[in-house]
């Protein structure tokens, strides 16, 4: 991972993917399962937590920055353990499921490795539903709504703030959305609040372009 938001995001990707429903058809029950619930979701949250606490940086201090990298150590380790010994070596994992829980797919010798995304997403804003707004993307190289070489999806940041960010790391809510256009639904209460939004593409590696300036529109 680059940085704390990196590995952030992906965590939360691979925590949202892995439903019950996927665990049971992958294989991770039993004796793996426990593992997964007492130990790496416990650790999840606690650097999902460390890493909240820390990512204002007009709140940070120095006791909130230990905290967030002894968290993150702790984590990466289950992590890595996750991806290394039930889901990359796991015949019932599919390149699918790598990707929709934001890991590297698997590689061969003869494999051509997928671009690494370098192009910015153009995005337009449907707000024709209530306490909804629709996201039309793509790329800003093409006219059309086809994804560029080797490219999945598309990596949505977002929050809804009183203030405009200062960058993308006070964006704290993440989703990834491999077909345009993306939705995001919000409560009755969130109507006529400012949401604050970015884009950035990810390929199949789990490799990830630049991100878009900071869009923001009403929600209707």
């Amino acid at each position: 991972m680059h940085n704390h938001e990196d590995l952030y995001n992906q965590a939360s990707q691979t925590v949202n993917y892995l439903t019950g429903d996927v665990l049971a058809r992958i294989g991770i029950t039993g004796p793996i399962l426990a593992w997964y619930n007492a130990d790496f979701l416990p650790a999840h949250t606690r650097f999902k937590a460390a890493f909240e606490q820390w990512q204002n940086p007009a709140e940070r201090t120095p006791t909130k920055t230990v905290a967030l990298t002894d968290a993150e150590n702790d984590f990466v380790k289950v992590y890595r353990q996750l991806y290394t010994g039930y889901m990359k070596s796991n015949p019932l994992v599919t390149d699918e499921d790598l990707v929709g829980a934001g890991m590297p797919t698997r590689h061969t010798g003869g494999n051509t490795p997928a671009h690494k995304p370098d192009t910015l997403i153009v995005a337009t804003t449907d707000t024709s539903k209530p306490a909804a707004v629709g996201l039309h993307y793509r790329d800003r190289q093409s006219t059309g709504t086809a994804k560029p070489r080797g490219v999945h999806g598309a990596e949505i940041v977002w929050d809804v703030l009183d203030t405009p960010p200062a960058d993308w790391s006070e964006l704290r809510h993440s989703t990834f959305s491999t077909r345009t256009p993306a939705q995001l639904v919000f409560s009755g209460t969130q109507r006529g609040k400012t949401l604050y939004f970015s884009m950035r593409w990810e390929n199949t590696r789990g490799e990830k372009g630049p991100w878009n300036e900071i869009e923001s529109v009403m929600i209707p």
